[in-house]
């Protein structure tokens, strides 16, 4: 079986606390072909396509975009691969359990247009959806199995007593989110962007911080202006100051501004800039 045999996988719960949107009911009875958006809905009743819903104005996931942030996967991946297979094993022998985590994360949402196209009927609606399109984000596993069983989510802390000592060091070097090179590969995810947020915790924000919902105008990424310029979030303060962050990048995002942030996470990961 060998040391990628096992992946942890929490429930894909995408359901918010709010409504209990009943996405999973959709995604199993939608037609195979097209692809559809969860949450949205066409003037007949029918489930609304991909195709129908236009991308947000002046977005930067174009196909080119999407051609040099595949590329730069692959290519990561290629020289990765014997780091890649080195943390496996000490992730396997350091502590029982699986080598990868997947976890529910809200992505990009794809229906900037139909809310001048519905008016009030699709904010209605849109009070309902996700807020973006869901989808599984692929991690090394750092924290001993079940960690949150008993705590649920939990702030960002130092010395996490959850955290096993391989994890410990995979966090110091942000070594834990190599794995999402897959999500980019898959299209989940671009290299720069605002970092994804779990289902309920992005209901929970887009309440309580205004614009929070405007990071989903572009795919999330792996790394980000946010990331290197704060570490974990540890309060609603840096919650707040990373949505900035979002924000600004989304306002100036290009090739440019991604190859300047990719620059500027190379010594933030050397020398273990805000990893816990």
């Amino acid at each position: 079986m060998g040391p990628f045999a096992g992946v942890l996988t929490e429930p894909m719960d995408t359901t918010v606390p709010e409504d209990r949107t009943r996405y999973s009911d959709r995604r199993r009875n939608r037609p195979s072909k097209p692809d559809v958006i969860p949450g949205a809905s066409a003037p007949d009743g029918a489930a609304a396509t991909q195709s129908e819903q236009p991308e947000p104005a002046a977005t930067a996931d174009s196909k080119l975009q999407r051609a040099i942030n595949t590329t730069i996967a692959v290519l990561g991946l290629l020289l990765t691969a014997p780091l890649l297979l080195i943390l496996a094993i000490a992730i396997k022998l350091s502590s029982p359990g699986p080598v990868f985590y997947r976890q529910a994360r809200i992505g990009m949402d794809r229906r900037g247009g139909r809310r001048e196209e519905g008016g009030d009927e699709y904010e209605k609606k849109r009070v309902r959806d996700l807020g973006g399109a869901p989808f599984r984000i692929y991690k090394f596993r750092t924290m001993q199995v079940d960690a949150e069983r008993g705590s649920g989510a939990v702030w960002a802390q130092e010395l996490d007593p959850r955290v096993t000592s391989v994890g410990r060091v995979l966090r110091q070097f942000r070594l834990d989110e190599l794995p999402q090179l897959f999500n980019v590969i898959r299209g989940d995810m671009n290299i720069v962007g605002p970092r994804p947020e779990r289902p309920a915790i992005f209901a929970d924000m887009r309440g309580k911080i205004e614009n929070y919902s405007g990071r989903q105008r572009t795919r999330p990424g792996i790394t980000g202006l946010a990331q290197i310029n704060q570490s974990y979030d540890s309060n609603m303060d840096d919650v707040r100051r990373k949505v900035e962050y979002d924000l600004e990048y989304i306002s100036r995002r290009g090739f440019a501004e991604d190859l300047r942030i990719m620059l500027k996470t190379i010594p933030v990961i050397l020398f273990r800039r805000g990893g816990w």
